[in-house]
């Protein structure tokens, strides 16, 4: 399978401040990717680069067959672009505003008709073409929004924090239609801070403070970073059990994980008991449940992460 979006060591620096640091990885055609990180860890300068709306300081990108530093604008001819921040007008019908990025893409004729008709199906805004779409769900407006970003068939369509701000019954569906677009041959790049959407991607790569710190398919996070045993905890107090387990010997890593903790052990671990000791017979914290479970791309993100900055 070949490569949509090839990057070679590409870096943007602003005055002494590097955004993105000599990065470099390959889409394959067709795939969902997901590109992860904290907030300012690169990921929306990255993005616009690719994009061709940002010159790369060096390095080059190929996205879909032209390069991003010397043939910007034939790049913006083959992909698509959604963003959190701004996808559609609010002020315009749901009628207008596909009718502003069709023309924009240059559609008309039989074929404009068509694929506003799929916009309107995959929204379903069906026979709702007059409504102001600063009235819509967000879920609804989300839709639209993507096929607003795809109404032209791009080979490549990036999607910037696309589910923020909509519940989860939204933005499952909303997956739904990432993977008909992607089972249809369009290239999907995604950058998301809900990790457990990454784990809808093909492959992933996590960035932070504009490096690449991991990259790989959701199985393979799981299991290359993350070497030693994890424990999930439920107890009472868990703010004051966090502070506790984070002084131990035997524990390398601690976080909250929704009412749990998750700690990482190490060599020093010798069993449950020893967590019982700990919180039970030192500290009067009831358990309700000691379980050793497979780690979470959240739990590879903090360990990655804390290893980043106690370098």
């Amino acid at each position: 399978m070949k490569n949509s979006i090839q990057v070679n060591n590409l870096t943007k620096r602003f005055g002494n401040f590097t955004a993105v640091d000599n990065i470099s990885f390959n889409v394959k055609e067709g795939e969902v990717f997901g590109f992860l990180g904290a907030n300012g860890a690169g990921k929306s300068t990255a993005i616009r680069m690719l994009c061709g709306i940002l010159s790369p300081t060096s390095g080059d990108a190929i996205v879909g067959g032209y390069s991003v530093m010397s043939e910007p604008d034939k790049v913006k001819k083959v992909i698509g672009y959604m963003s959190q921040k701004f996808s559609l007008y609010n002020d315009l019908s749901v009628e207008e505003n596909i009718n502003f990025f069709g023309g924009v893409y240059g559609l008309e004729g039989k074929k404009f008709k068509e694929r506003k008709d799929w916009v309107l199906q995959i929204a379903n805004l069906k026979g709702k073409e007059k409504l102001l779409t600063s009235s819509l769900p967000g879920g609804i407006k989300q839709r639209l929004a993507l096929g607003a970003a795809v109404i032209h068939e791009p080979e490549i369509v990036f999607l910037d924090e696309p589910t923020s701000g909509v519940d989860p019954i939204s933005r499952r569906n909303f997956w739904d239609l990432i993977n008909d677009l992607s089972a249809n041959g369009t290239t999907v790049f995604v950058t998301t801070h809900y990790l457990e959407e990454a784990e809808y991607c093909n492959n992933i790569t996590l960035i932070n403070a504009g490096k690449i710190i991991a990259e790989g398919n959701a199985s393979e996070l799981k299991t290359n970073y993350i070497k030693n045993k994890i424990y999930e905890i439920e107890c009472e107090r868990v703010v004051d059990a966090l502070d506790i387990l984070q002084n131990e010997n035997y524990v390398d890593e601690t976080s909250i994980f929704g009412n749990n903790i998750h700690i990482i052990v190490n060599d020093d671990f010798n069993s449950e008991e020893q967590i019982k000791t700990t919180l039970t017979d030192k500290h009067s914290i009831a358990i309700k449940r000691i379980d050793k479970i497979v780690p979470t791309l959240e739990d590879v993100f903090i360990h990655l992460l804390d290893k980043e900055y106690n370098r």
